[in-house]
């Protein structure tokens, strides 16, 4: 049994069937993310309402990698676990076990974020239904101290293809979708809070390089510069690939 008075964050471990107590949180925060102040201040309203008992959404953050999704989440709990806020992370490929993770934690004070990385689903893939029902509740409720927190690279979790709008029509000024992309509408339709993330502009990702070099004594521009060439080399200017740049150049 995990002591959530101690713990702010598990893991489902599906061999052992049991959540697992992170020792070893992420100590990233709010103010270390940068160019994405928008959606940080929309999933932080929603955040703070849960916390307060107050009606709130469950969130898909979706849109380019490396643009700080998962170090959002990651930096709430670091904000407002001393207010109550727990994470459990699940793997996609647990989702069957949904609903007995909600069970282990629906008595309990604390307040919880479900929270799943890279959430996507391909043709024919089931692991969705369980989701669906926890978002939403079937005969039972979802549980008032329980949301659900994704990150994703697609708007709508699943493969998007042009065959499944065969069937799509236009009625007056109404569109039909085809059944097959009315099911996929309707899993994402079900965060009702869902926040885009889109590829940062060249200053920005200078600006997180800057805030991994706070004392930098030596030629700024030079950094810049070999920063602008590691990006190129790894075909990506976001965040991530300024921590991977901060990691490589600061060890040179």
């Amino acid at each position: 049994m995990i002591d959530w008075n101690n713990s702010y964050a598990a893991i489902w471990r599906q061999r052992q069937a049991l959540l697992r107590a992170v020792t070893q949180i992420d100590t990233i925060r709010l103010d270390q993310l940068l160019g994405i102040d928008a959606q940080k201040q929309q999933l932080i309203a929603n955040t703070e309402r849960f916390l307060s008992g107050l009606p709130a959404n469950n969130a898909l953050l979706w849109g380019a990698r490396g643009t700080g999704k998962s170090s959002l989440v990651k930096a709430l709990l670091n904000a407002y676990k001393d207010r109550g806020l727990r994470i459990v992370e699940v793997d996609k490929a647990d989702l069957l076990y949904l609903p007995e993770i909600v069970d282990n934690i629906r008595e309990h004070p604390q307040r919880f974020i479900i929270y799943c990385d890279d959430l996507s689903f391909d043709s024919g893939d089931n692991l969705y239904k369980p989701l669906k029902s926890v978002l939403e509740g079937s005969i039972e409720l979802p549980p008032d101290n329980v949301l659900f927190y994704a990150t994703s690279n697609r708007r709508h979790l699943m493969p998007e293809l042009m065959s499944d709008n065969l069937d799509t029509r236009l009625i007056g000024n109404e569109v039909h979708y085809a059944d097959a992309i009315e099911e996929k509408i309707s899993l994402s339709d079900r965060f009702g809070l869902r926040l885009a993330f889109y590829p940062q502009p060249t200053s920005t990702y200078l600006d997180i390089v800057d805030s991994y070099f706070p004392g930098f004594k030596g030629d700024r521009q030079a950094l810049h510069q070999a920063a602008l060439d590691f990006a190129h080399q790894n075909a990506a200017k976001n965040g991530r690939t300024a921590k991977q740049f901060f990691k490589s150049y600061s060890q040179a």
